[in-house]
């Protein structure tokens, strides 16, 4: 595996702590410093480096939590990239790669995920309709993070399907995530709100071990996120049921659904985050 300096000595640390990119997103949160397993991740394999300077602390606070000397860490990180939308942008500068470490002065206040699940028992496709709140003028894009299965299988195919088109994609097949922008229509101003809905449609080949189950990692708290979970005709499950992980030790909590009507379940999550939420069935 290639990487920086910062990525191979902080995926030694991490493989020395034992410790498992949840727990030590846990053991951050327990010191109020908010970071996704998907961008830690990415920091270890040196597909991005943390530049803003929440993610300078956090580096700091990884330094205490994987037991490495101070500066261990902090002192392999290359010189950060120039900021700004006018260095961003600039032609003769190239493009910046899509980075986590870097979101749209954004706030998501209200998304609505629908699973449909496929015979195999894995899901097919995601329909999700989101809603956004600026924090600052100008805002025109959603960078939207998600895994598939594991290492090896294949990324679902992304659409836009009102208010957005689809921006650059960024595939990492090795750690199974994606990064892709979602573009607005228009720029939207401070205070402002905006409605996207897209689409996430998957290509699972049947297997005994594939994952059943659909979640969503928030890293800022939401004030409402509806999920459902569509099972077509014959894919009924024998049990369904909801989880939490609030991101605080023993925290964790789950429910059992019933099937209503029409085959499905839901759950929503009122004032939820940071922290996992999701149905999972067996």
């Amino acid at each position: 595996m290639g990487g920086t300096a910062f990525s191979a000595a902080l995926r030694a640390a991490i493989s020395a702590s034992g410790l498992g990119l949840d727990r030590i997103q846990a053991r951050l949160q327990e010191r109020g410093i908010t970071v996704s397993v998907t961008a830690l991740s990415y920091w270890q394999s040196g597909k991005r480096q943390p530049e803003r300077q929440s993610s300078i602390s956090a580096v700091r606070a990884l330094e205490e939590i994987l037991e490495v000397p101070p500066g261990s860490l902090l002192g392999r990180l290359p010189s950060p990239r120039p900021r700004g939308s006018t260095s961003r942008r600039r032609q003769d500068e190239g493009v910046r790669p899509l980075s986590l470490d870097d979101p749209p002065d954004l706030t998501l206040v209200g998304l609505h995920d629908r699973c449909e699940v496929a015979e195999n028992g894995r899901q097919s496709a995601v329909t999700s309709r989101a809603v956004f709140r600026a924090s600052a003028d100008g805002q025109d894009r959603w960078l939207l993070a998600y895994r598939q299965d594991g290492p090896g299988a294949p990324a679902p195919t992304l659409r836009a399907l009102r208010n957005c088109t689809v921006g650059r994609v960024e595939a990492d097949a090795e750690h199974g995530l994606t990064l892709a922008e979602l573009l607005f229509g228009r720029s939207i101003a401070h205070g402002e709100t905006h409605l996207v809905e897209y689409s996430l449609a998957y290509e699972h080949a049947p297997g005994p071990h594939c994952r059943k189950s659909h979640f969503r990692e928030f890293w800022q708290p939401i004030p409402e996120y509806l999920l459902e979970v569509h099972f077509g005709a014959g894919t009924a499950p024998e049990r369904c049921w909801q989880y939490a992980h609030p991101g605080e030790p023993g925290a964790a909590e789950s429910k059992d659904l019933k099937l209503d009507d029409g085959n499905s379940v839901h759950a929503v999550a009122l004032d939820f985050g940071p922290g996992v939420f999701g149905i999972a069935w067996a």
